[in-house]
């Protein structure tokens, strides 16, 4: 019986070997060559499908996952470690933390008031709010704000209701009656929806996902807002990418201070420069004053003046700016000692020429304007201290402002000026800066005194220290003329 079964299992398990005679044996599946082809050819993954292979390397991830897990528990007692590598592109977890991120940002855009949901909400607060009897101020009191929040949440949904809370009714200035202001609140609601929609725009440009925007991705940002701007949607194209090119430096001086390459995205957010760039949203171009379109780097106006400065100095028309080339910025007044030290310390060695050779490129250019027109800001004072810092040593001395200042009052004297005494505004200088140690001037102490900027202007400008010793006269001219006006 049980001869007879096994017959009858290996009969019905394989017709050859019921056939085989007796006495010869079927050589075992491994050692056929047939199947080590096929399980090498399986093993490669080359003739699996795309679910077979994405299952593959989610086996694979996990075992690493795991592998990691269990090393970490034997060395607890070690210190963890603070850097992770980036999944590799193409591979099953770069695409998986794409598309988390793009499921993300898009869930967080759909969670924002469009322009529609702002207008009425402007219209509820308006039709729901009280008259100051003394000012004549839309206001509501804590009563109102809730029964407003009512409202909007009806008529927009329930986006809206975040806006609504007690600690975002405490942020507001109340008065006698404990009331607030409509519009500032309102204003603080579309801030908030602006600067939240920024963010999820700079997010979908920052490819790494490190939290920071490189050079291009900022060029990308702006290059998408010229649209939307009133006053650059009349830009011709063929600027585009110089604006955004001369647009995105003044973020990257101002939010990039160490020169990195990347500017944080948070600090974007919150610096000025996003502030200023957005006030081309309200007004079309012919309604603001030139003086307006002059003092903001984002205009129209100033990107074409700094292309057109750059290339009236650019006299060998080779793309950047020599030494004896930017002497003749604002007309020769800068000193040649401060041109030289601008050389020294931001300007990097040319690969041309066999690395002897040095040049200004457009981008040093740029970082070398923006810190001249904003001398009294960290960012820009920060910038015009490494070049007064004859030595580098972190302070200037009385010898440094005497050398500083040879040049200003050679300048000075071929303009037909009055003869000065050079120890006499060096010690006008010490009056002005108040340095903490009587004897050397740190960066730290022209930033605390608040003329940081004028002293600088001092030492490398005589334009500039001709405004200061005509400051009485220049400040009784637009007191003038604001009386005029």
């Amino acid at each position: 019986m049980s001869t007879a079964s096994g017959d009858g299992a290996d009969a019905g398990g394989d017709g050859a070997a019921a056939s085989a005679p007796a006495g010869r044996r079927i050589p075992p599946a491994s050692s056929m060559p047939w199947v080590r082809n096929l399980r090498r050819f399986v093993g490669t993954g080359a003739g699996l499908g795309s679910e077979a292979l994405m299952e593959l390397e989610t086996k694979r991830i996990l075992l690493e996952i795991f592998k990691e897990r269990q090393r970490k528990s034997a060395e607890a007692g070690s210190i963890p470690s603070f850097y992770k590598k980036k999944p590799e592109e193409g591979s099953i977890s770069s695409r998986v933390q794409r598309l988390a991120k793009y499921r993300f940002l898009k869930k967080q855009s759909e969670l924002l008031l469009n322009a529609d949901d702002l207008d009425a909400m402007w219209v509820c607060l308006r039709e729901n709010c009280v008259i100051d009897d003394a000012t004549g101020a839309e206001k509501m009191n804590y009563e109102d704000f809730c029964h407003i929040a009512t409202v909007c949440t009806e008529q927009i949904g329930q986006k809206c209701k975040r806006f609504f809370s007690p600690s975002n009714f405490m942020k507001f200035e109340k008065d006698d009656s404990g009331r607030i202001a409509i519009l500032p609140f309102y204003l603080y609601v579309m801030r908030t929806v602006s600067l939240t929609q920024a963010r999820i725009d700079m997010s979908e440009l920052d490819e790494d996902s490190d939290g920071f925007l490189q050079p291009h991705e900022m060029e990308a940002y702006i290059r998408g807002l010229i649209p939307n701007l009133a006053q650059l949607r009349d830009m011709p194209t063929a600027f585009v990418q110089m604006y955004c090119r001369i647009a995105a430096r003044k973020f990257f001086f101002f939010c990039d201070p160490h020169r990195r390459g990347k500017a944080c995205i948070k600090k974007v957010l919150l610096s000025n420069c996003l502030q200023e760039l957005m006030e081309l949203h309200q007004e079309s171009e012919e309604e603001v004053t030139d003086t307006e379109q002059a003092e903001n780097w984002f205009s129209l106006t100033s990107a074409q003046r700094i292309c057109d400065m750059f290339l009236a100095l650019d006299k060998d028309t080779n793309g950047t700016l020599s030494k004896q080339e930017l002497k003749e910025y604002a007309d020769g007044t800068l000193t040649e000692i401060f041109i030289e030290r601008v050389f020294d310390e931001h300007v990097r060695r040319s690969k041309v020429g066999g690395g002897n050779s040095r040049e200004m490129d457009f981008e040093s250019f740029l970082d070398f304007v923006l810190a001249l027109e904003n001398k009294d800001t960290p960012e820009g004072l920060t910038y015009l201290f490494r070049c007064l810092d004859l030595n580098g040593r972190g302070f200037l001395t009385t010898a440094d402002i005497h050398t500083l200042f040879r040049d200003v009052h050679q300048k000075w004297i071929e303009g037909g000026n009055y003869e000065l005494c050079i120890e006499d505004v060096r010690d006008e200088i010490w009056d002005m800066v108040k340095p903490a140690d009587p004897l050397r001037i740190s960066l730290s102490d022209l930033l605390s005194c608040k003329q940081g900027g004028t002293v600088a202007s001092m030492l490398i400008d005589v334009r500039g220290f001709w405004a200061h010793d005509n400051r009485e006269n220049l400040l009784q001219e637009e007191e003038e003329q604001v009386e005029e006006a």
